[in-house]
């Protein structure tokens, strides 16, 4: 799509007054959630007709808050591209503190997000989008193009190497999950400029707002989000060690640069009694755990993630369960994973752990010794991420915490 001076939004399509109180209802939603804050963000939410990318969606479902629409899978059944959650693209955006006039490279193109970036750049702005697959482009294309947006440029690419015609950004948007971060990235985004990225460390993905200072970023704040997984030269995917394969019962491991863990033992290990430790920490019903996961991977070593099927809880395999995955202390043949329990406070839980295998009470408690030590020093703070090129000499790096170490990039984790 050509770029041009001026952006136009297609008036001749027909609206109906169900689709405006739909795009209304969304931006009050974001409001209200505290995801959209600025006039900027929440007028593109009122504006921008996401529905049209994906006329085979039920169109209410796409102005729902909460809800990513697939728009392709894997021959594994992998979700490999999808529309993300308004909740999550108004989130980025604010992250990413855009504002008008600013030219913004958005990586993973789908179609809505560009449009909603084009509304808050203005027509004195500029937008590229690029994604690997020309499916994908295809769509974003005919949406930009039925919608009458005039300022975005789409480009099919992988996106590990930027958009270096287009180049420099004030900011780049990421809009699927990464491991590593490129040296094209930094180097094709304004000295100061935000990169918004959702970066897995361990496991754990968080939307991360980074600055660029120099020849390395300096997190400024993170959010807990969900993405699909990058394609191409930067794919790492996250790989799953099965304990138990029952169909809708099923127990995994997602391993991310962790040991390899010793999956016959883990499985026996599953199968044995349960130990559980209790920490005496609370955390409200509407309080989330993500800073408390930080720590856990930054302080513990060897510690991938539980994911389980709301069948395996069910049926007692394990006490709780997460598409995400639940931080889990492995040592040999044993493993404890985080949990939580009902106190006699309303609306409190106390955070706990349960053990599996000949050593699951030993690492039951050494993982809520973690817990409190969370709520003792770090509670209330946030974790500080740092990304630097590899090869970056160690004295260069923060002293403490955890690094983490990629093909093009060494990621650190500190703490007040």
């Amino acid at each position: 799509m050509d770029n041009a001076p001026d952006m136009t939004t297609n008036t001749d399509v027909q609206e109906t007054p169900t689709e405006q109180q739909l795009r209304d209802a969304l931006a009050e939603k974001l409001i209200e959630i505290g995801e959209a804050r600025s006039s900027r963000v929440v007028a593109a939410f009122r504006t921008v007709r996401r529905h049209l990318a994906t006329p085979e969606a039920d169109m209410a479902s796409t102005y729902n808050a909460e809800v990513a629409t697939i728009t392709k899978t894997d021959e594994h059944g992998v979700d490999i591209s999808s529309v993300s959650a308004p909740r999550v693209q108004a989130m980025q955006m604010e992250q990413g503190d855009i504002a008008p006039g600013m030219s913004v490279l958005e990586i993973g193109s789908g179609g809505p997000n560009a449009a909603l970036l084009a509304e808050v750049v203005g027509e004195d702005g500029r937008v590229v989008t690029v994604d690997i697959d020309p499916e994908v482009t295809s769509r974003a294309t005919a949406f930009l193009k039925e919608t009458g947006y005039r300022n975005v440029t789409v480009l099919t690419a992988d996106a590990e190497h930027g958009a270096p015609d287009h180049a420099p950004f004030d900011r780049i948007i990421v809009t699927v999950q990464a491991a590593d971060i490129p040296p094209a990235w930094i180097a094709q985004l304004k000295d100061g400029g935000r990169l918004v990225v959702p970066l897995r460390m361990r496991g754990l993905t968080r939307t991360v707002a980074f600055v660029r200072d120099g020849d390395h970023l300096v997190s400024d704040g993170f959010e807990l989000c969900g993405f699909v997984p990058m394609q191409g030269v930067g794919e790492n995917r996250v790989r799953l060690a099965v304990l138990h394969a029952e169909e809708g019962a099923e127990v995994g491991l997602r391993v991310d640069g962790h040991p390899e863990p010793d999956t016959a033992a883990l499985t026996k290990a599953l199968a044995m009694a349960r130990n559980e430790q209790w920490s005496g920490v609370t955390l409200g019903g509407s309080e989330s755990n993500e800073h408390l996961d930080m720590w856990l991977t930054t302080a513990l070593d060897n510690l991938p993630l539980l994911a389980a099927k709301p069948g395996a809880r069910s049926r007692g395999l394990v006490a709780s369960a997460s598409p995400l995955g639940i931080p889990t202390l492995v040592d040999g043949d044993s493993f404890a994973y985080r949990t939580v329990r009902a106190t006699d406070q309303e609306d409190r839980y106390e955070l706990g752990a349960i053990g599996h295998g000949p050593r699951g009470q030993q690492l039951a408690e050494r993982l809520v010794e973690e817990i409190r030590t969370w709520d003792r020093d770090h509670r209330g703070d946030r974790a500080h991420i740092e990304v630097y090129p590899a090869g970056t000499p160690d004295d260069r790096l923060p002293a403490d915490g955890r690094r983490i170490e990629r093909r093009h990039s060494r990621v650190t984790i500190t703490w007040p």
